[in-house]
């Protein structure tokens, strides 16, 4: 290599690593809003505030926290000899037919955790969110589907968004923007009374122009009709698609699994722009999530794909072959202009190397971030139509 090109190169690399080096600076000397906390970030100071409504802190104000009187709360008969200060108000009684706001935040911030452990059935306890003062929710969910738990049983679900610890402890990692206000209630729509521990960690801090608005959806589909699943239809806006929970009972025998999620996208008719090649497939997985030595379904949870749940027969009363499924689009958001529709086929096999169209019970929540406003939900199921049967 001649000296005049070595210097060339070496010129190159300089003016490189000059501009690499600016733009270092110029990221550092950005104010860190505190959203997003990462490794990669972590050690970056923000003036961010940091808060936490619990029913010790209902409304998160600073140093109010462990102020409940003995007969304030429901630890105070086990507190009665400690008095204030010592789990007086662990949790909230939430009675039939009742609907409790776990929070309401007039500033403007971001949820960035959420944890509970509900009692009674988690179908009948209905989850709401509500973003900057709006009528309608854009999160309408049963707590259990919520957190991957649709067939009221524990299971363990270790994933980036969610975690289901032992004990029954629900975890969220969504992050959640608003910008004036922000509401979560929970319904029980059960005849007993329940009782609810729950902790909602949130910053208040300035959220970016381009943040969207977390949603959540709710479907059921007790049996499939045409064995088409409909997972959501009629979002309208522009928004990008991050989830997909399944709560899937199979009423037939053999692979249930062969159907296809379509994602109908901004003036899709009746051929989708993306379309998978197989339920499996799709949760990331393959050749019916079999253990080909045991001869048995295999259960995984991963950061962004799993079948956590496995509910087999048990010869009386727990008849049928239940599955929990999710799939998390965090690193492969599906994007949308206009509008999204996501249908799944509830297809099998039969005789002769022939699909079935099949009639499963399929329930699903569906996971999304968009401009408000948003379409109208369509109506909740009712109780009976809820129920786990």
């Amino acid at each position: 290599m001649t000296i005049k090109k070595y210097r060339v190169i070496n010129l190159s690399l300089t003016l490189a690593l000059s501009f690499l080096s600016m733009a270092s600076m110029a990221q550092t000397n950005d104010s860190y809003n505190g959203l997003n906390p990462n490794l990669g970030n972590i050690y970056r100071l923000s003036d961010a505030k940091t808060r936490s409504i619990s029913p010790e802190n209902f409304d998160g104000t600073p140093g109010k926290g462990g102020m409940a009187e003995l007969g304030d709360g429901t630890g105070s008969h086990a507190a009665r000899e400690l008095g204030q200060g010592w789990k007086v108000s662990p949790s909230v009684k939430i009675g039939p037919g009742e609907t409790f706001t776990l929070a309401e935040i007039e500033e403007e911030g971001a949820i960035q955790h959420i944890w509970m452990t509900p009692t009674g059935n988690w179908r009948f306890s209905i989850l709401r969110f509500y973003w900057d003062g709006e009528e309608e929710p854009s999160v309408e969910v049963p707590v259990g589907d919520f957190f991957g738990m649709g067939w009221g049983e524990y299971a363990p679900l270790n994933s980036l968004p969610i975690t289901v610890n032992p004990g029954s402890a629900f975890n969220s990692y969504w992050p959640m923007p608003f910008r004036k206000k922000c509401r979560i209630t929970m319904e029980n729509i059960g005849t007993e009374e329940m009782y609810l521990y729950y902790q909602v960690d949130y910053t208040l801090t300035k959220v970016p122009k381009d943040a969207a608005y977390f949603h959540a959806q709710f479907r059921r589909s007790s049996p499939t009709v045409g064995s088409i699943h409909t997972l959501v239809d009629g979002i309208k806006g522009k928004g990008h698609y991050v989830g997909t929970y399944m709560a899937w009972q199979v009423n037939n025998r053999g692979w249930w699994g062969e159907g296809e999620i379509k994602f109908y996208m901004d003036g899709d008719k009746k051929f989708p722009t993306i379309a998978g090649t197989g339920t499996e497939d799709y949760f990331l997985g393959s050749y019916n999530f079999e253990n080909k030595r045991e001869k048995a379904y295999e259960s995984y949870s991963t950061p962004y794909a799993g079948l956590h749940q496995i509910i087999k027969p048990d010869g009386l009363y727990d008849s049928q072959q239940r599955f929990g499924l999710y799939r998390w689009h965090v690193q492969d958001p599906i994007r949308f202009d206009k509008d999204l529709k996501i249908t799944i086929q509830d297809l099998g096999w039969r005789s002769d190397h022939r699909y079935l169209q099949q009639k499963s019970d399929i329930s699903s929540v569906v996971f999304w971030y968009q401009t408000e406003p948003h379409a109208h939900f369509p109506k909740l199921p009712s109780k009976n139509d809820l129920e786990v049967n």
